[in-house]
């Protein structure tokens, strides 16, 4: 119905303008006869109503345009040759010279009246521009207005329509699927707006006083844009790209607030742990006291022994967690002063692999350095922490019975100290995020008990240290944890402490 309505519109709009072309010229027509008959009861000659005829034609070509000043300036002839061509009352010129006095009134009432109806055009036009020019100016400087805190596809909606007067308009996001509309359609506007984003589809259509537009950020079709109305086409690509632009503002600014929303997240969570493990020191050595204390009395039952020696035990633990949270938040918060000096790879790999050697259970390990001299600059403490990090790791998710393996070689002017163990692998989906705190592999956090804490430390110890981590994991290879940092010759540690 929508359509069929729109081809009467149409329908309608070129039966007025028809009727206005009829009417202009039966005004212009009378308004010839009335000069004619002024003429007549003047007596003037044929130079004189030849004069006043031709001013007559160029004044309609100015005003109503060169259709109705061509229709009068055929009957401005026919009435010089009526009434003023001797003989006077007929169609009939005997003189042959008023042929040509005829034809170059003609001719010349003709160009002159192209030209005027041309200049009128183009006046028209360049009004028309200047206020397009005007529309696009408005409508760019209020929506540098808009408030970035809601979504922008309403606001501009309601921009276009009181900016340009269209009759309809439909802007469509398609990272939302979501499309604002006023005014009718001729097909459901949510489809044509997914067909025109989708397909990217720019296209006018005279026939239905309809544009559509695709959306583009870049290359990227973010959306698309209907307009109903008489709108220049350029005017149309205008405003598509400045929705265009205010979408990417729009999107910009909700990712900055959400990048300040987790950063103020991360701060609050950093001060709890910082709080949480300080706040459980205290309790944690006193019962590790208390435990030690009993077992050294000596006077228990076994049964006794066994669960002070458990409660010693668990408190170890806890102790270890509790000093890692604290590592934690200080590493995050850039707290942590580091102990900056020359660490032999060798001698920092032993001291691991002897502080392991009787916590990895049936997993042999075995160290590959390739060059004893190997060395770096950094904190003896946290360097080791890493490496032990990885070995845990690795202790933790292995086969049973397998080896894991410390390397160690020097990479251009960096270190890789890598941990390989034979386990199953890890998806390609979660070897960024294991990195992460307190997170776990979906597969595998029921393998082995965890925090999730101890990669994330491990990361942010090799970030301070102007290094970084990661892993390499596939079925045939097995899994490894690799670990770059600046060798003695890449240059001195220099890091801010606080």
């Amino acid at each position: 119905m929508a359509f069929s309505g729109r081809l009467n519109r149409q329908e309608a709009a070129q039966l007025s303008a028809l009727l206005a072309f009829l009417a202009k010229s039966a005004a212009a027509i009378v308004g010839m006869a009335a000069l004619t008959a002024c003429a007549l009861l003047l007596h003037a000659n044929l130079a004189t109503i030849g004069l006043i005829y031709f001013l007559s034609v160029v004044l309609v070509a100015l005003h109503w345009g060169f259709a109705q000043a061509t229709v009068l300036s055929v009957v401005a002839v026919l009435c010089q040759c009526y009434f003023f061509i001797p003989p006077i009352y007929t169609f009939y010129i005997a003189d042959p010279q008023n042929y040509v006095a005829l034809a170059v009134f003609e001719f010349s009432a003709l160009l002159v009246s192209r030209l005027s109806a041309r200049e009128r055009s183009n006046a028209r036009e360049a009004d028309a521009h200047r206020r397009s020019m005007e529309r696009l100016y408005e409508f760019s400087r209020r929506t540098l207005q808009l408030d970035l805190h809601l979504p922008p596809g309403s606001q501009l909606l309601h921009l276009v329509t009181e900016i340009f007067a269209v009759d309809a308009v439909a802007i469509f996001d398609s990272d939302l699927d979501t499309i604002d509309v006023f005014g009718p359609f001729p097909l459901d506007p949510k489809e044509m707006a997914r067909n025109t984003c989708y397909f990217e589809m720019n296209q006018d259509y005279d026939d239905l006083d309809l544009s559509r537009r695709v959306l583009r950020l870049g290359t990227v079709s973010i959306g698309a844009l209907l307009i109903g109305g008489r709108l220049n086409p350029l005017t149309v690509d205008a405003i598509a790209s400045l929705i265009a632009i205010t979408f990417d503002r729009y999107r910009a600014f909700s990712s900055e607030a959400k990048a300040e929303a987790a950063h103020r997240t991360e701060q609050l969570r950093t001060t709890v742990l910082d709080g949480l493990a300080h706040a459980f020191k205290t309790p944690l050595t006193a019962i590790r006291t208390a435990s030690s204390g009993l077992m050294e009395l000596g006077e228990m039952k076994p049964a006794q022994a066994d669960l002070a020696a458990l409660i010693d035990e668990q408190a170890v633990l806890l102790n270890e967690m509790t000093t890692r949270l604290l590592q934690t938040a200080r590493l995050e918060a850039n707290e942590v002063s580091l102990q900056p000096e020359n660490i032999a790879i060798v001698d920092l790999i032993e001291e691991v692999a002897a502080e392991h050697s009787g916590k990895l259970g049936d997993h042999p390990l075995q160290v590959s350095i390739s060059d004893k001299s190997l060395a770096t600059r950094g904190d003896r403490e946290l360097l080791a922490t890493i490496v032990s990090q990885f070995v845990d790791n690795a202790a933790k998710y292995s086969h049973p019975g397998s080896s894991i393996e410390i390397s160690a070689q020097e990479s251009a002017s960096e270190i890789l100290i890598a941990v390989h163990n034979e386990g199953p692998p890890i998806r390609p989906q979660d070897r960024e995020r294991i990195f992460e705190r307190f997170y776990r592999c979906p597969d595998t956090m029921h393998q082995a008990p965890g925090t999730g804490i101890g990669l994330s430390i491990a990361k942010k110890a090799a970030e301070v240290h102007n290094g970084h981590v990661w892993v390499v994991s596939d079925e045939q290879e097995g899994t490894t944890f690799f670990l770059s940092i600046l060798g003695s010759k890449g240059g001195v540690l220099e890091h801010a402490q606080s």
